[in-house]
């Protein structure tokens, strides 16, 4: 077996790589960028090299500076993660000439599947069911349309190196095209140095299911059952799932023998995903190939009990994968959750900054559950701009679908993180949301369920009274503890006070208490409007989890101090909350409400970003819809478009320009 191997990747992915090795007995070797310096997979392997500036370009994306490290290190092999250089055959073909084992495919199959234009042609050659299109390299903008018209509306518009929804637009009209064309090509472009893009038939209503595949050298291949990739945002994933709630045995035995048919016709070898999207009808077509380990993979290792890393390993060393098809068996079920640093609350846009705070769930087994958590970050980590945005991938599995979705509710409630915006929020409330549940899925989940962007939901009343009490056992706990204090000056006198009133948003509701004292544990009955519950927690002052139970409901909630008050955000809830005297509460209601400030006037910048374009100027009558600027942020264009009729009165940034979240790009008249 190897003895030192090295990762060319960094983040999640390359913790996730050292933590086989360290299993398998292997030293590990780590690169780094600049911003990189003090990351935790530096951390966790036994050697690192510095390769470069903080742009990709400039350091994972050199393959000189990964082949110079090896050397350097002695490292036999090299593990290329996903993105970066792991679906480069270039980079496979010069390690070769170095002498250095890649951990991935042979050259010959990532030139055949790694590009989405040949792989199609390969597979179609192969008689593998493809989604109609032109394969053919798209010239311009005119090109584009011609091509769209002919295959018929909606058309989609994808990079041919491209990945992780990266260079990929629907075109619904002609008008959809041109624009599609410029922003997919643009990204490529930025994102993989290869602007060529290709059209296809966009399927309505699909599923996006993948099959997973693993090979070894000797012509043995398996297909290790399916995922469900079908919750995405703009084309990316969001939540993945291992097996897919829609396909029966028939189909998914049809869709893995087609994969091992297709990695055999390539003499496929290693880890690698066979990509279908399917219909209403379970009609399935080859969108694609990944030749390299996919982000999900973890729902797979996890209904498989089979560590995919290691198996990649072991294959490039030359071993033959030691079990069969048949030996193959999916157990339960998982579900992974990608957490990313961007605010739902503004169309999911990306955010910057320093993790004040981390504090992921326990991992390990609970009950029949259990919980998986890859990350590459810490408490104190700064999430840049030069990188993909992911902060963790949250995993969890139970015996069925519905108790691997609620394990996973519970892990994301008890999930805190500080210092920037992220995805939390939305994903806590996808868990409950009963489409998801019924597993009535498509790659439109997202834009259908949620047209208007995502918003905090609204407590019900029986959510609302829960609520309450859990911040009034705060309340009082806090104040017990403060009577406690050595040095008052002046304790509280008498009994409890019985009655107290909770404001939750702009409602006010009472609470009675009936029995029970302030201890730690808590545990007290209270009446919430005309309902009675014994509420019990082991909580104390500056945790950041509530955990507990109201009446007979178990309830894990995020608790954050505010000014004379609190906030808990629970199953994508996020409320603010006060706790009244009767008399506090009458005084309260009195309280002028403060407006904010009028910002209709300007566009203010969505997202801490580099402007690429701004596509107006002063004194200009713009239209709505028309394009006022661009926006890029983690390798993503975002286009800020017109609201209304206007008219630019001033213009304070330029293109090449770094902004903060919220700073003023344009102001109109």
């Amino acid at each position: 077996m190897f003895k030192k191997i090295l990762i060319a990747n960094r983040g999640e992915i390359a913790c996730r790589v050292i933590k086989s090795a360290r299993r398998m007995g292997i030293l590990t070797v780590a690169v780094y960028s600049d911003v990189d310096r003090d990351a935790l997979h530096v951390e966790m392997a036994d050697e690192s090299v510095h390769i470069g500036p903080a742009p990709a370009a400039e350091s994972y994306l050199i393959a000189d500076k990964i082949i110079a490290a090896c050397k350097e290190t002695g490292a036999e092999a090299v593990h290329p993660g996903y993105g970066f250089l792991s679906e480069r055959a270039s980079f496979c073909a010069a390690l070769e000439k170095e002498g250095i084992v890649f951990i991935g495919p042979k050259p010959k199959a990532i030139e055949a599947m790694g590009d989405k234009i040949e792989s199609k042609k390969f597979a179609n050659a192969a008689k593998v069911s493809t989604v109609p299109g032109h394969l053919g390299i798209i010239e311009d903008g005119d090109h584009a349309e011609k091509i769209a018209a002919e295959i018929g509306y909606p058309v989609m518009i994808k990079a041919s190196a491209g990945g992780g929804g990266k260079g990929m637009r629907i075109a619904w009209s002609k008008d959809e095209v041109r624009d599609g064309f410029d922003r997919a090509r643009s990204e490529a472009r930025s994102s993989f140095g290869d602007d060529r893009v290709f059209i296809e038939k966009f399927v309505v209503d699909p599923r996006h299911i993948e099959i997973q595949v693993l090979a070894d050298g000797h012509g043995n291949v398996v297909y290790l059952g399916e995922r469900e990739c079908s919750i995405q945002r703009r084309n990316q994933k969001v939540v993945e799932e291992a097996p897919s709630p829609f396909l029966d045995e028939a189909t998914r035995k049809a869709m893995g023998e087609q994969s091992v048919a297709l990695a055999k016709a390539v003499d496929y070898q290693s880890a690698g995903t066979v990509e279908f999207i399917v219909d209403r009808d379970r009609n399935f077509y080859f969108l694609e190939m990944n030749t390299r380990l996919q982000v999900e993979h973890p729902v797979t290792e996890l209904v498989t009990g089979i560590d995919l890393v290691e198996q990649m390993i072991r294959v490039a060393f030359g071993e033959k994968l030691p079990f069969k098809q048949e030996d193959i068996k999916l157990n339960g079920w998982a579900v992974e959750s990608r957490l990313y640093a961007e605010d739902p609350y503004r169309n999911f846009l990306p955010s910057i900054g320093r993790l004040t705070r981390y504090r992921p769930p326990r991992e390990g087994k609970s009950g029949k559950s259990i919980v998986r958590n890859d990350t590459g970050v810490f408490e104190g980590a700064e999430i840049s701009m030069y990188y993909d945005p992911m902060i963790a991938k949250l995993c969890t599995w139970a015996p069925s679908r519905l108790e691997a979705i609620e394990a996973m509710g519970e892990a994301l409630d008890g999930f805190v993180v500080d210092g920037i915006e992220h995805n939390m929020p939305f994903l806590s409330a996808l868990m409950k949301h009963p489409r998801w549940r019924e597993g009535r899925l498509s790659t439109g989940f997202i834009a259908e369920e949620y047209p208007e962007g995502f918003t905090p939901a609204a407590p019900d009343e029986n959510q609302a009274a829960m609520l309450a009490a859990v911040a009034l056992s705060c309340n009082l706990i806090e104040s017990g503890r403060r009577e406690r204090y050595a040095d008052r000056l002046r304790p509280a006198a008498g009994p409890l006070r019985d009655e107290w009133v909770v404001k939750l948003g702009t409602d006010y509701l009472p609470v009675t208490l009936l029995e029970g004292v302030v201890t730690i544990p808590f545990e007290m009955d209270m009446r919430i409007g005309d309902e009675t519950a014994t509420v019990a927690t082991d909580w104390r002052p500056g945790d950041a989890v509530w955990v507990g139970s109201v009446g007979s409901r178990k309830l894990t909630a995020q608790i954050r101090p505010l000014l004379n008050g609190l906030r808990i955000d629970w199953q994508g809830i996020s409320v603010r909350l006060k706790v009244f005297t009767p008399r506090q509460a009458e005084l309260d209601r009195l309280m002028p409400i403060k407006l904010p400030p009028d910002t209709s006037k300007l566009l203010l910048c969505p997202m801490p970003g580099l402007v690429v374009a701004i596509a107006v100027a002063e004194g200009q009558e713009v239209k709505a819809g028309e394009t006022l600027a661009i926006v890029e942020a983690m390798k993503m264009e975002n286009v800020l478009r017109a609201e209304r009729d206007l008219v630019v009165s001033k213009i304070n940034a330029k293109a090449g320009e770094s902004l903060a979240v919220d700073a003023v790009i344009m102001e109109f008249a």
